[in-house]
């Protein structure tokens, strides 16, 4: 494998890795490529990024690499955080936030598991607009965090109780359960901006 080739896949595994990160010995398990060649190349690309004037930047945290923003662009983060949205809710957290509400209490490994892909990027989302809380900790390893849905969330969909969600169909085929979901979403933010 090429080099830029290789920056890109490394790139692509920081950004899919959030938070988290990775270190370098996992990042060579995954490309198979020696880890020090890995740290080479993940300090090309630092420079790379510096040099290109990206959003941006690599940082080191634990002895786990990840993708952050610059600490210069703060401000405009700030303004974005804290700006009323009204925006709808995507594909991704709209799946998160109807697995919770059917199953809810449940940790996020659990959400991901049903999903089939990570969802902190959505959860964190559904937080931010007040949809669901944490509502404890799960017992086992790690006490990860349970998630909920939020008197809010009843709100927005016009929900009494949770009783009063529809029963989750039988054997559904993905593809519709996205349209009945963006029909059921899209009419409660209709509602709501009359």
């Amino acid at each position: 494998m090429d080099y830029d080739k290789l920056k890109g896949v490394i790139e692509g595994l920081l950004f899919i890795s959030g938070d988290e990160g990775l270190a370098a010995k996992e990042i060579s398990e995954i490309t198979q490529v020696p880890e020090d060649e890995i740290i080479d190349l993940i300090e090309d690309m630092k420079a790379d990024f510096r040099r290109a004037g990206r959003g941006i930047q690599i940082v080191e945290v634990a002895k786990a690499y990840q993708l952050t923003t610059l600490p210069e662009h703060a401000e405009y983060f700030e303004r974005l955080a804290s700006s009323p949205s009204q925006s709808t809710l995507s594909q991704a957290a709209l799946e998160t936030l109807a697995i919770i509400a059917y199953k809810q209490p449940l940790t996020r490994t659990e959400i991901e598991e049903i999903r089939g892909v990570k969802c902190e990027k959505a959860l964190n989302t559904l937080i931010s607009k007040q949809l669901i809380r944490e509502a404890g900790r799960a017992e086992g390893i790690g006490r990860p965090i349970l998630y909920a849905t939020t008197k809010d969330f009843l709100e927005h969909f016009g929900l009494r109780e949770l009783s009063d969600l529809p029963p989750p169909p039988v054997n559904l085929d993905v593809e519709e359960a996205r349209m009945e979901a963006s029909a059921l979403f899209g009419k409660a933010d209709e509602t709501r901006n009359d």
